[in-house]
């Protein structure tokens, strides 16, 4: 019983430090601090819901020796001989995308600093992943963020905040999730989530990450 109180001491101290680290960034973007619970309880949420897009053929594909494959998954993507589902992550794309595109409607961000940024992420992103066997893309978990940071403040210092987070957001997006599709196959897996832990690497946390540095 000790260890029970234990284990949920703690994972309610770590809840509350995400929720403080949630609202010391969204009062960087200048959002108001209760939307921090709502963002990360719905990307927490999120994260266990993948929507199907499509399918890739990959004849004679073996499956990794290490892979494990949770049982959520199987339920939106039964492995199929011969194909790769590709899915999206609620949690870890869509959600992140929204909020930028939302962030995006509030402030009148400067639009070639912003695709600079944006580009300038990507290519590292894609640069500094790698297809791990049975895992996923692996990449470098500051690299992204930080190219973002110094990205945005070196670019548009007046608006860095909201440019380093949509850039880190959709900088990994593009260059180590949907750059990457054509590297699936090397990954003997049945499926790849787009932002999701189960294959990709998710993108929300480097825009996180990347305001605090700015």
């Amino acid at each position: 019983m000790p260890i029970l109180y234990l284990a949920l001491a703690v994972v309610l101290l770590l809840i509350a430090l995400q929720l403080g680290v949630f609202g010391l960034v969204l009062s960087k973007l200048g959002l108001s601090p209760d939307s921090a619970s709502l963002l990360l309880f719905s990307t927490l949420l999120g994260s266990l819901i993948n929507l199907r897009l499509f399918t890739i053929d990959a004849p004679g594909m073996k499956l990794a020796d290490n892979l494990t494959i949770p049982k959520q998954l199987l339920k939106t993507a039964p492995v199929v001989e011969g194909k790769i589902v590709i899915l999206l992550n609620v949690g870890g794309a869509l959600i992140p995308v929204a909020f930028s595109l939302y962030l995006l409607t509030l402030y009148q961000v400067p639009l070639p600093q912003l695709l600079s940024a944006i580009f300038a992420v990507a290519l590292v992103s894609y640069l500094g992943s790698r297809p791990v066997k049975g895992v996923g893309i692996g990449i470098p978990v500051f690299i992204p963020p930080v190219t973002a940071a110094l990205a945005a403040i070196l670019l548009a210092p007046g608006y860095s905040a909201v440019i380093a987070y949509v850039s880190g957001t959709l900088g990994v997006l593009i260059g180590a999730d949907l750059l990457r599709i054509k590297d699936i196959k090397k990954l003997g897996v049945p499926f790849a989530s787009i932002g999701g832990a189960g294959t990709f690497d998710g993108i929300f946390f480097s825009g996180i990450i990347a305001v605090l540095l700015t």
